[in-house]
């Protein structure tokens, strides 16, 4: 029942909080209206909601609903195309599929979270960590980059 001014007011500190609002706005009538106040299990009903992509959408089936898909965000893309899973995907969608077919489905959701706390903390965008990286030695980028390393 809140307006968008109110929900504006709330959510301000975030990154294009008028978006936010609206979507927000939209997204809670639709929840309400059409999925009888539950917060819809499914892609395609995810995806109907205002505001929410494919890869919120599959954030939310993963995480929510513990569906077998991967959410591609910068991470994910990143630490993807680096260590050699996805070569020459150009997209986030190539990614997505290309992990789909390589990752078990059982383990989709917890490779999200792998994917992305090794994106933010050790393979990250402009220095990655890559003399403390668990994984250096199968990592296609570490190679390239350190070719006279002794793994």
């Amino acid at each position: 029942q809140a307006n968008q001014e109110d929900i504006f007011e709330i959510i301000k500190s975030c990154s294009y909080p008028n978006n936010k609002a609206r979507h927000l706005k939209g997204m809670a009538e639709m929840i309400v209206n059409r999925f009888g106040g539950a917060v819809p299990s499914e892609i395609d009903e995810l995806r109907e909601l205002p505001g929410v992509g494919r890869k919120t959408a599959n954030v939310v089936a993963s995480v929510v609903w513990n569906k077998p898909v991967i959410a591609v965000d910068t991470h994910i893309f990143r630490v993807a195309r680096r260590i050699g899973l996805t070569p020459g995907a150009r997209n986030p969608l190539e990614v997505e599929l290309r992990l789909t077919r390589e990752i078990p489905g059982d383990k989709r959701p917890l490779a999200h979270h792998w994917f992305l706390l090794h994106g933010r903390y050790i393979c990250t965008a402009r220095n990655p960590a890559c003399s403390t990286c668990g994984i250096s030695i199968w990592c296609s980028y570490f190679k390239k980059h350190n070719p006279n390393a002794i793994l």
